[in-house]
């Protein structure tokens, strides 16, 4: 069977560097960063977290009202607030009309890495501290799990295709993205709603990070705390957000006149088979992840003409990728050029994924590659062709986006501009 071919048609984004995609990528390109202090951001006292920096979207600006009922407002977590927003403005961004006569073809598959946190806080202390099961919300349930994302997304917008969730930490916006195309290309649907959204920055959310030993601990400068790929790394820094993509069968696209971003043509999985929470050292599954993305897009490696790496900042994991990249790219893995945008944006767990592939289609359009910030002193062992504090203008033509999660899960996806 010939697979369909799958373009991108609408995007969305909700980000500490800006709650549309326009906002945030002026940021993103400007080399500014959305971390911040989170005194007086947070509702629970930071005193015992060692880390107390983050990228928080700011509650005094984003308005879900805007994009939902006010009921759904109160029955639905933060994380879910955040999914919906940036799939409303990716739906509009396409311009795209669900009907009777197509709603079973158009799908959704929105996920999360770690979920409603914060609601389920609420309900433990709810019931632990006197108030009993009969005084939690009959809401409870379908306002954390993760599916409720795609769940509220197809009711709100009538989508009456596969509706579904993917959940693999780190990898999660990219997984459902991957795995949306694939939906596609196999004919069981001509739309699909992709992406990831998280609310992670909650007293447990932050505390796990924090016994961990994961997060940046520089506290005093939160703009320079997330440096990933250099010598003075010493942590991520958890951002929460959105984002949103629309992937579209290509006929499907250009009969309705749908503008295109790009062309979803490469797609890698692996998993590590080594540890929880620390990828391997060699980077070999990470690697084969790549090598598969590269296979199924019929690529060679000089092909790849921009990198958005997965680059937290943490000293383990950007080590890794680098040996990936050499290992899956050989000579190539010396001169393509990379960037780490999470040190602008944090690390927005499941939703760093899509973001970033967000961001990689847009380096595609505007030849223009966002920078890594914060890349004072290049740690000797992070040896690329790093795009440091300053965009870059380039003739773009691939670019390729890497995701790697807990559990030793590993997704790369590959865009380029449609011929």
């Amino acid at each position: 069977m010939a697979l369909r071919r799958v373009v991108v048609t609408g995007m969305g984004a909700l980000t500490s560097l800006g709650q549309n995609v326009a906002a945030m990528w002026d940021n993103l390109i400007h080399g500014r960063s959305g971390i911040t202090s989170l005194e007086g951001l947070v509702d629970f006292d930071l005193s015992q977290y060692t880390s107390r920096i983050g990228g928080r979207i700011n509650a005094t600006t984003f308005n879900p009202k805007a994009f939902m009922p006010a009921k759904m407002v109160r029955h639905i977590d933060h994380f879910v607030q955040y999914g919906l927003a940036a799939a409303h403005e990716a739906i509009t961004d396409a311009g795209l009309a669900v009907h009777e006569d197509n709603a079973y073809r158009v799908g959704v598959s929105i996920g999360s890495g770690i979920g409603g946190v914060e609601g389920i806080e609420q309900a433990a202390l709810l019931c632990h501290n006197g108030g009993g099961p009969r005084r939690l919300s009959p809401f409870f349930v379908p306002s954390v799990i993760i599916n409720m994302i795609s769940g509220y997304c197809s009711i709100l917008f009538g989508m009456k295709g596969p509706n579904l969730a993917t959940v693999t930490a780190c990898a999660t916006g990219a997984h459902n993205i991957g795995l949306s195309a694939r939906l596609i290309a196999h004919g069981d649907a001509d739309v699909m709603v992709a992406g990831g959204a998280e609310m992670g920055i909650t007293s447990t959310g932050l505390a796990g990070f924090c016994a961990a030993r994961a997060l940046s601990l520089r506290n005093d400068t939160p703009e320079a705390a997330s440096r990933p790929f250099d010598g003075d790394r010493d942590g991520f820094v958890m951002a929460d957000g959105a984002a949103v993509i629309v992937l579209e069968e290509l006929e499907h696209a250009r009969q309705r006149g749908a503008a295109i971003y790009g062309e979803l043509i490469g797609f890698g999985m692996t998993g590590d088979a080594y540890h929880a929470a620390v990828p391997r050292e060699d980077g070999e599954g990470a690697a084969q992840c790549i090598s598969n993305a590269l296979r199924d897009a019929r690529l060679d490696a000089q092909d790849v003409d921009y990198i958005n790496a997965h680059g937290t900042g943490t000293v383990a994991g950007d080590v890794a990728e680098v040996k990936a990249i050499h290992r899956s790219l050989g000579a190539a893995g010396a001169t393509v050029p990379v960037s780490a945008t999470k040190s602008m944006t944090g690390h927005l767990l499941g939703a760093a994924g899509s973001l970033e592939a967000v961001i990689s289609l847009l380096a595609l359009r505007h030849q223009l590659i966002p920078p890594t910030i914060n890349l004072d002193r290049p740690d000797p062992d992070c040896r690329l062709n790093h795009v440091a504090k300053e965009a870059r203008e380039a003739r773009l033509h691939t670019a390729m986006s890497n995701s790697f999660g807990f559990g030793g899960t590993n997704a790369a996806l590959i865009f380029r501009v449609l011929p």
